[in-house]
């Protein structure tokens, strides 16, 4: 049978919709499958704007928080700014929906103080969460950004046991040995070329905490919000506008805005709107990517992103490291990219054995 061929337009269109069906295939033949080569073809698009999206995000972060030329002391406001910006987005799109059904997919958002109230645990730990991730950034460079914030894993697994009682398994354990061992020798490496911060490695470690933190309260509260990840996002970012201005009021950052030579600068809005928008789109690019392939390999490549983001930087800043700090950083990749590896395939072994028998005791960990 003769295949209509896929525009590039097309092809386009389905990797920025997430339209998992090729225009028409469906109507040509509902039980045949996209060529492999489309197939393939779509994911390298979605991985290569996940790539994109979430490398640049950290570059223009950088610049907004420890900029040389822009000279801008307050964190916690261009926190409160890309806050600001998604929750515009989140209304603006919602807006959209409403006027063009069918043509944009958004749900519906509006303020509601009691699902406000309700999620106000997860907004906390999410402002925590963004927070200190800018502030590790702000204080280390962005080569050492992702072991800065590596024991996110460890975290997991630890708050796993603590808070749900779940047990990992040996193999899972030994990969989190290697991931702390990465991180202490990073740490050792970064303080003997007297390129150590141990102000933005202790923020980057509560970064760590937060994140799987955010990642259990996400789980606990999203039945309040009919299980929407966009009205969840929207909630989230409304109460942190809120939060944020009794702080940037008591940690002076008002003071220091009043102050900045730079506040009236086209440029600098248009950055700190353009860190916004990258901000917003990460959770979607996220979300497509998994879509098209997996929670497992979206895993995989966000390890192959911080690889390929922490050559990027040391090419970009001209540094020059020692071969003891490149290993740290493949211990913490690779123990990362184990343990991935590790929990799919106990995952699939479970999806494909038997429930436990009566008295059978599950499995063995710590």
């Amino acid at each position: 049978m003769n295949r209509t061929p896929l525009k590039r337009s097309g092809i386009l269109r389905m990797a920025l919709t997430g339209d998992s069906d090729p225009p028409g295939e469906e109507e040509d033949d509902p039980g045949k499958e996209k060529p492999f080569l489309l197939r393939a073809l779509q994911i390298a698009l979605v991985v290569s704007l996940y790539w994109f999206v979430s490398i640049t995000m950290v570059f223009l972060n950088k610049y907004l928080l420890d900029s040389p030329s822009l000279r801008l002391d307050a964190p916690l406001f261009v926190t409160f700014y890309q806050c600001l910006v998604t929750v515009l987005l989140c209304k603006g799109l919602s807006v959209l929906a409403l006027c063009f059904p069918g043509t944009l997919d958004f749900p519906s958002v509006r303020m509601d103080p009691k699902v406000s109230r309700g999620i106000l645990p997860l907004s906390l730990v999410f402002i925590g969460m963004i927070s200190f991730n800018n502030l590790c950034l702000k204080y280390v460079g962005v080569a050492f950004y992702n072991v800065g914030r590596s024991l996110t894993t460890v975290f997991n697994v630890l708050l796993s046991y603590l808070l749900l009682k779940q047990t990992t398994s040996l193999y899972a354990l030994l990969t989190c040995g290697v991931i702390i061992g990465g991180f202490w020798l990073g740490v050792d490496q970064e303080g003997a070329e007297g390129t150590l911060s141990w102000t933005g490695t202790l923020f980057g470690v509560l970064a760590s905490l937060c994140v799987s933190l955010n990642a259990i309260f996400t789980k606990k509260v999203l039945p309040a919000v009919d299980g929407s990840i966009w009205r969840l996002t929207f909630y989230n970012n409304v109460n942190a506008c809120i939060l944020f201005l009794p702080l940037l009021l008591l940690l002076g950052e008002l003071h220091t805005l009043a102050a900045f030579d730079k506040l009236a600068s086209a440029h600098f809005w248009g950055m700190m709107t353009l860190g916004g928008l990258f901000g917003f789109a990460i959770g979607y690019v996220t979300g497509l990517q998994i879509k098209f392939t997996s929670p497992l390999t979206h895993n995989v490549s966000g390890t192959a992103k911080a690889c390929a983001q922490t050559v990027l930087a040391v090419l970009s800043y001209e540094e020059t490291k020692s071969f003891l700090w490149w290993t740290s950083n493949m211990m913490v990749l690779g123990g990362s990219s184990a343990y991935t590896w590790v929990k799919g395939l106990e995952m699939k072994k479970a999806q494909e054995e038997p429930g436990p028998k009566a008295g059978e005791k599950g499995e063995t960990g710590v």
